[in-house]
């Protein structure tokens, strides 16, 4: 049998890739502690999940709504941008999609043409560059080194800009590094994008999701020529524990929304009609809940961190925000006898029994990534385990 070229070239999510590793391994016995996907420990909160159960039990839950949304969902959405970004929108800019990656997917389908130019800073969320390939279009990887804070600079950005150059990608607070660009950092990429007519795409996902002081401004909110410039992505996945619901949404040009309907009419139609009543009341209702979880997520990464940085040969950057470390592994890979982070995560699964996402599907060989949104007893012991693994196998090597 013969598959496309696009299905050929195609390469699997490293996160999802790793979960299910994890996942076979526990299945037959063997107890894995999986710090592997980016998904909240905690369950949807109450007053969300009732909101599901009333429109199932009135039947509103029951038929086809608009392939955009239903209409109370993406006021709920026009609400949301106004009060967080302080900007406004009219219905005409927003589509709800079966997930916020779904609304990359789709932004990328109906953006790009063959050898269109999508920059993409490394690290980067591993479907990024894999989408812009499937739209037919070509990443362009620019590296935001550690020394930087995973930041990329607008001088760095200029260096890969090319006539080809469409959009460009920024995820701040930042999968896999936690790294979070200041206003001003942001202000001069979008004026150096909006100088250049090249699309933000704002993955705003872990917005909500900030520690220890920090803050986050969306680059959407900064002026009236980046707002037009910018197409914002977000969802309820991360701020309201709601990755089973999946809910995403995309704002931003209205003819660019238009096509991603068009799009999304062709391939899902409509996103579950229980869970977009669900985020109607996520988005509307008690917001209690995201503190509590937020909190939660800041404890753990100020308790995990020095135990992570203490492990021989780890280097690592506190995280900003989003809920994952991402340490430069190569020393302790060195020192272990590895050749590879592939080698070094498959032998912390098999023989640590821990199970870490390799830095290579990030664009970042020497580097593995750990989720910290699970519980606290499991993170410690799996530090644990990966602090005796590097100890054991150093005196060996």
């Amino acid at each position: 049998m013969v598959l496309s070229k696009r299905a050929e070239k195609l390469e699997p999510s490293a996160t999802l890739a790793a979960s299910a590793k994890a996942k076979a391994l526990a299945d037959q016995g063997v107890d894995v502690l999986s710090l592997t996907v980016g998904e909240p420990d905690f369950i949807t909160p109450k007053n969300i999940r009732q909101a599901a159960i009333a429109a199932i039990e009135s039947g509103k839950a029951s038929f086809y709504t608009a392939t955009a949304g239903i209409p109370e969902l993406k006021q709920a959405i026009l609400a949301y941008m106004k009060e967080f970004y302080g900007a406004d929108y009219d219905s005409n800019q927003v589509i709800v999609t079966d997930g916020a990656k779904f609304a990359l997917y789709t932004l990328f389908q109906a953006l790009l043409d063959e050898e269109d130019e999508v920059l993409i800073p490394v690290p980067y969320w591993v479907s990024y560059a894999e989408q812009v390939r499937l739209a037919e279009g070509t990443p362009v990887f620019v590296e935001a080194k550690q020394a930087a804070d995973f930041k990329v600079s607008v001088a760095q950005l200029e260096d890969a800009r090319t006539e080809q150059t469409k959009a460009i990608i920024l995820n701040s607070p930042a999968n896999p590094t936690g790294a979070i660009y200041s206003k001003e950092e942001l202000t001069a990429i979008g004026n150096w994008a909006v100088e250049n007519n090249i699309w933000i795409i704002a993955d705003d996902i872990y917005g909500r999701l900030v520690y220890n002081g920090n803050t986050f401004t969306s680059i959407a909110s900064l002026s009236e020529e980046i707002r037009k410039q910018t197409i914002v992505i977000n969802g309820v996945s991360k701020t309201y524990s709601m990755t089973g619901w999946r809910i995403g949404f995309a704002v931003g040009d209205a003819k660019i929304i238009k096509a991603m309907v068009d799009i999304a009419s062709q391939a899902t139609s409509n996103p579950p009609a229980a869970s977009q009543y669900a985020a109607v009341e996520a988005l509307t209702g008690n917001q209690e809940s995201i503190e509590v979880m937020r909190q939660a997520f800041e404890e753990r990464l100020n308790k995990l961190y020095p135990l992570i940085a203490a492990i021989p040969g780890f280097q690592v950057t506190k995280p900003q925000g989003a809920f994952y470390l991402f340490p430069n592994v190569k020393e302790a890979m060195t020192m272990c006898g590895y050749q590879t982070i592939d080698a070094f995560v498959e032998a912390l699964l098999m023989e640590a029994h821990v199970a870490v996402v390799t830095g290579a599907g990030f664009g970042t060989p020497d580097y593995l990534r750990i989720s910290y949104a699970t519980d606290w007893d499991t993170l410690e012991e799996a530090t644990k385990r990966i602090h005796d693994f590097v100890e054991k196998k150093r005196q060996k090597a």
